[in-house]
């Protein structure tokens, strides 16, 4: 078996016996583990409790930045939709997973999305973003 999922799998069990879903997740960069975790969601009453999460979380702790992108992600079931767009924005370059989801848990929301109309906002909030990137390059 792979080593890292392995570990994935030591990290699932612990969420499984901790009583939440037993997924578990580390981070490699360059052949070394910077960080692993697991499920909190129900041990920390957090939403954010996702293992692919907490793993993000302590590797840039670790290595003291957010971007990720010399790292590669082992984690024992396919990331939802909210921790998918968490590893892109950390860059992470590469993403193993052991198992897809089943087809019965396929992603939706409930939440309505509303955009508001506000040309005046809209400009000077487009401006703020401008500026802040242009000083930034």
């Amino acid at each position: 078996m792979n080593k890292y999922i392995d570990i994935c799998l030591d990290e699932a069990r612990i969420s499984y016996q901790q009583s939440d879903v037993p997924i578990g997740a580390i981070l490699v960069k360059n052949g070394e583990i910077i960080a692993k975790s697991h499920n909190t969601r129900e041990l920390d009453n957090s939403i954010l409790g996702h293992a692919e999460i907490n793993v993000i979380l302590e590797a840039s702790k670790v290595l003291n930045r957010w971007n990720l992108s010399d790292c590669e992600l082992y984690v024992t079931l396919k990331p939802c939709s909210m921790c998918m767009e968490v590893i892109k924005q950390s860059r992470i370059r590469k993403i193993y997973y052991l198992l897809d989801k089943p087809d019965y848990k396929k992603e939706f929301t409930k939440s309505e999305f509303i955009k508001i109309s506000e040309s005046e906002s809209e400009q000077m909030y487009q401006k703020m973003l401008a500026d802040f990137f242009k000083d930034k390059r």
